[in-house]
């Protein structure tokens, strides 16, 4: 008797269904078929042990499953319930008039309980796409795939649950999520505060100006500055993600197994990775294609502390999705891409012993240490960074102030009005939404200046050395400043606070 059921493969961010095809027949003999990894070939000794603790066993027959597309090849052990329903409907002993129109994931137990798996998300879209009557997978990963309207989404604890349901009728219960309320019901409880931060008055000034732009930005300065604090609190200022975005960003944690009894991602994410990372482990990649970090900080920060401390091989492949937003991995037979929109934080010591020219600290070093420290940062990274700039010790006047700063609701505030107009600014183009993605036709449409302000940056760029890779960037942080007051042209202000904020640019920084 031949059976068909259907699973799923995640290539990247999104699915393809798998049909199951289970023959019984005549014979002796277990033949699984369709490219399977060693973790599906293994599910024979799963499922004859789980069907056999609840009851059931596998037919001593001539048992052929083929996972259609036979050319693609399937990974993971989440394929273990499907076969198991298909054996058991192929071999008579449950109905099987309603198996094809429901998609069936999960990892199997020995003693039949179903283990959470990987991608529920992307999955369930391409179920509710396809026209699929539901969806049965593990009760772990429920609350995930029911982010999906229009497919009923059933959540099983145990084997036992699913072969009930079809053979005898049992109901399964519904899990049901309310997308927009789960939604808006985090949005305005930031873990980290800016009001917890003392004194760096400026820096906050920096980091708002990043954030309304979405501009990248270098912190530099000694140990105990407060860089990591400040940059753990940047996601607090972001304007909120919308829909589109959180559905877009828990897709991709949905692919690594991060989303287990979550929903969805409402605050955007923050990734710090350690600088012993891999290239793989922050672009993405290996034998089967994962994402990295820099797609799981999509829509978020990522936060690189310790700047030149990392691999200059690693550093060195950011480049080109820094500047595409999306990161492409290339293999023989197939090619995956994962979007990576994230805004750059990054921090680093002004020189290997974390101080320069302090004459009271424990430890200095040459000129010539800094700047072989500071070469291990390339020119072309610098030049993705909008905003550099420096960090001071705070005084122990301002440590020991009761006086609470400003929240970062009320910052908040300020960015999410200079984003609304750079908005409405782009509404004609896809691909640029706030000032930092804004290309030399962006700028020259965009950011006019006039005579007083031209001769301002002129003469800026010749005294200070400022490097020409500066010019634009300076435009562009110029423009947000000007959004955020709301000022329609940039004025001598604007471009003078911009160019405080190109250190690493001068000729003998710090010296």
């Amino acid at each position: 008797m031949l059976t068909k059921v259907f699973g799923s493969a995640v290539f990247g961010v999104d699915a393809q269904t798998i049909t199951v095809e289970v023959n019984v027949d005549q014979g002796i003999g277990y033949h699984l078929v369709g490219l399977p990894d060693n973790a599906i070939k293994e599910s024979n000794y799963r499922i004859a042990a789980a069907l056999k603790n609840n009851g059931y066993k596998i037919p001593g027959k001539k048992i052929t499953i083929n996972m259609a597309p036979a050319d693609l090849r399937k990974e993971g052990s989440a394929y273990d319930l499907t076969l198991a329903v298909g054996i058991l409907a192929a071999s008579g002993q449950i109905k099987s008039e309603d198996i094809g129109q429901y998609l069936i994931m999960g990892e199997l137990s020995l003693d039949g309980t179903v283990q959470p798996i990987k991608g529920a998300l992307p999955i369930a879209i391409e179920a509710q796409k396809e026209g699929f009557k539901g969806f049965i997978l593990p009760k772990e990963n429920a609350k995930e795939a029911a982010i999906v309207n229009n497919l009923k989404v059933y959540g099983v604890e145990n084997i036992k649950e699913v072969i009930d349901f079809f053979d005898i009728g049992a109901q399964l219960e519904e899990t049901i999520v309310d997308t927009r309320a789960e939604f808006f019901k985090q949005l305005d409880f930031p873990e980290f505060d800016f009001s917890d931060v003392k004194g760096q008055e400026s820096i906050k000034r920096c980091m708002e100006i990043a954030a309304a732009g979405g501009h990248n930005i270098i912190l530099i300065g000694p140990p105990g500055a407060g860089k990591t604090m400040l940059a753990k609190r940047l996601p607090s200022i972001l304007p909120p993600m919308t829909l589109h975005e959180a559905l877009e960003t828990t897709k991709i944690h949905s692919v690594v197994g991060k989303i287990k009894n979550m929903g969805l991602m409402s605050q955007r994410p923050f990734r710090s990775p350690h600088h012993t990372i891999s290239d793989v482990a922050l672009v993405g990649g290996g034998t089967y294609p994962q994402p990295g970090e820099i797609s799981l900080a999509h829509n978020g920060v990522l936060f690189l502390d310790e700047l030149p401390e990392f691999k200059r091989s690693v550093l060195e492949v950011m480049r080109q999705p820094l500047e595409d937003r999306e990161v492409t991995i290339s293999r023989a037979k197939f090619t995956v891409t994962y979007p990576s929109s994230f805004m750059l934080v990054a921090s680093m010591n002004p020189s290997p012993s974390g101080y320069f020219n302090d004459p009271d600290a424990p430890v200095t070093s040459s000129p010539a240490e800094m700047q072989r420290y500071l070469g291990k940062i390339s020119g072309p990274l610098l030049d993705r960074i909008d905003i550099h700039i420096e960090v001071t010790p705070v005084p122990f006047e301002k440590l020991s102030e009761d006086r609470k700063g400003e929240s970062s609701v009320e910052i908040r505030k300020r960015v999410m009005a200079a984003r609304d107009l750079q908005t409405r600014r782009f509404k004609e183009l896809d691909n640029v939404h706030y000032n930092a993605q804004m290309g030399s036709k962006q700028i020259r449409e965009f950011c006019i200046l006039d005579d007083a302000s031209k001769e301002l940056l002129k003469n800026a760029m010749e005294r200070l050395n400022l490097s020409a890779r500066a010019y634009d960037r300076i435009l562009k942080v110029a423009r947000t400043i000007a959004d955020l007051e709301n000022v329609a042209h940039i004025n001598g202000n604007h471009i003078s606070e911009a160019i405080q904020y190109r250190s690493l640019d001068r000729e003998g920084w710090l010296g």
